[in-house]
């Protein structure tokens, strides 16, 4: 990877590196202002970031010796007070139906096509962030803002362009636990967050409120309080540096770590001026579920398959998201359907459609204002359920003063059983999402489902889990070395006698193999996946 010491015609601000290669496009992305503002955000807010991080690992050293979630004793005032949330902007005031992907060009112009409500434009999960897929998701983004969007797939003879009503376009950064090595400022990697964040602030915030939207976001993997009083810190920070009112950036965050569910009220409180909701991120709950709890035998989840949003922890969680965002004002947003449309299979396509019919159902009987789908083809299908159920354009009149969580019922382990079929799933899936994540695919089919990064974190955390507690499968074997290795191995044979090259090839496939065993057999669980396999991405050509 080059350092450059210009961008076009210009010089690069002073502190400011360049280290990924050139891209058609990269300078109307990296101009000079551009990188100052974002280099402003680092400068002022990244070793609170850093301080944060550190804080986690605190944290978790606490759980690791006996600690236990619970809901902060020094918060209760705001738990208990009757503030509420700003002002919801019109164009979010009906999000029944959002879908989700990667920046991708062809998927921005079909996602905001579809018929959703909104569009979750993602860096994150479903991205794999090399240096050509940042940059050119924010050259996409900025041709979406401005409606010049097109693509030409010259292999189906087929034109894309933005029909005339569209979704409304939302942005989700990477978490702040990722950095960019490609952008360097004052010797220090960026934060992940804030490139994302401020280059699309930079470039598209006066263009979107020209048209009577905004610069809207999904915040992800937030763990507490303190983590939501820094974002807002930097919102605060970014519109005053753009000349935009106080207000003006709107984000919706996820839950997606326990911890966080413990602190709902105090985010929403933290953010009260730029927030507009939270959402049930479940599969990264799941992930996070496994992950802080990794030293504890007693908290070892069952088959993945099993874990959903029916189980009592999880539709704990689901409740007290609802009750708390409705008491301030704010939107409950459902979670994601990961199923994909299945052709050429009748009965499988309509059990597949079923479970989704029953999800959303659940979730706006149950009082969620919104939910998530994968595919275009369950936009309809999930519409319907909140049509039914949801005829106006939310539910904050639902406030579910029926419910009452305890840190107890969000803690609630789910039995049932650890078995064979759950062991080749965890290392089937994870290991193909994550060969196909190092060829740069972020957003994967897989045996029906629209499959990201939690998959492949729920995967190996499980299988670290299971094996360092000796977990035995339902039929009485104990998951050891020799039997992960002998499936593993099992599972890499079908995986390469299968049809998968337009996702990876075999130096993908072991490389990720490599990585999947290393993580899996480590004396520690690693807390993310992505980080040591963002170093083998850009290792590679990006």
């Amino acid at each position: 990877m080059a350092n450059l010491s210009v961008v076009g015609s210009s010089e690069i601000p002073s502190g400011i590196e360049i280290r990924g290669p050139e891209r058609a496009g990269r300078d109307e992305i990296l101009t000079p202002d551009a990188l100052a503002f974002v280099a402003a955000i680092e400068r002022k807010f990244g070793d609170e970031r850093r301080a944060l991080l550190s804080r986690r690992n605190d944290i978790q050293e606490r759980l690791d010796h006996g600690a236990r979630p619970d809901f902060l004793a020094g918060t209760e005032d705001i738990r208990n007070g009757d503030w509420k949330i700003g002002e919801i902007p019109k164009d979010l005031l009906d999000r029944r139906v959002e879908i989700t992907g990667p920046v991708e060009r062809k998927m921005i112009i079909n996602a905001l096509n579809c018929g959703a409500n909104v569009f979750m434009a993602d860096f994150e999960d479903s991205l794999a962030p090399s240096w050509h897929n940042v940059i050119d998701g924010q050259i996409n983004l900025r041709d979406a803002v401005n409606r010049t969007i097109t693509f030409d797939d010259e292999k189906r003879g087929k034109h894309y362009d933005l029909g005339d009503k569209t979704a409304v376009l939302i942005v989700r950064p990477r978490g702040w636990h990722l950095e960019d090595v490609h952008l360097v400022i004052d010797g220090n990697k960026a934060s992940a967050s804030f490139v994302d964040f401020g280059l699309y602030l930079f470039h598209n915030a006066k263009t979107l409120l020209s048209q009577g939207s905004g610069p809207y976001f999904y915040i992800p993997k937030l763990e507490n309080h303190l983590e939501a009083r820094l974002w807002n810190e930097v919102f605060v920070f970014a519109q005053e540096h753009l000349g935009l009112p106080k207000g003006t950036i709107k984000v919706t965050v996820l839950i997606e770590t326990i911890l966080a569910a413990f602190e709902m009220d105090e985010i929403l409180f933290e953010l009260r001026d730029h927030i507009v909701g939270l959402n049930c991120g479940r599969w990264d709950y799941i992930f996070s579920f496994i992950k802080k709890f990794r030293n504890k035998a007693e908290f070892m989840l069952p088959d993945r398959a099993d874990v959903t949003m029916t189980r009592h922890f999880l539709q704990s969680y689901s409740l007290l998201l609802i009750k708390t965002c409705h008491r301030r004002g704010a939107y409950a947003m459902g979670g994601m359907a990961a199923q994909i449309p299945i052709r050429g299979d009748e009965e499988a396509n309509a059990a597949a459609m079923e479970k989704v019919r029953a999800d959303k159902e659940r979730e706006a009987s149950n009082g969620h204002d919104g939910t998530w789908v994968a595919h275009p083809g369950l936009v309809a299908i999930a519409k319907a359920e909140f049509d039914k159920y949801m005829p106006g354009i939310n539910q904050l009149d639902v406030l579910r003063d029926d419910v009452s969580i305890s840190a107890d019922d969000l803690l609630k382990v789910p039995e049932g059983p650890i078995t064979e079929k759950g062991l080749r799933q965890n290392l089937n899936v994870g290991i193909q999402y994550t060969a196909a994540w190092l060829a740069g695919l972020g957003c994967v089919p897989l045996n029906n489902l629209m499959e990201d990064a939690a998959t492949a974190e729920i995967s190996r955390a499980q299988l670290w889990q299971w094996r360092a507690h000796a977990a035995k499968l339902d039929d009485g074997r104990v998951l050891d070395d020799k039997l992960i290795r002998a499936t593993m191995y099992e599972e890499l044979s079908a995986i390469s006698a299968s049809s998968h090259d337009s996702l990876f090839d075999e130096a993908q496939l072991q490389a990720a193999r490599d990585l999947f065993e290393t993580l899996i057999f480590a004396p520690e669980l690693s807390e993310f996946l992505t980080i040591p396999a963002y170093a083998r991405l850009v290792a590679e050509p990006a």
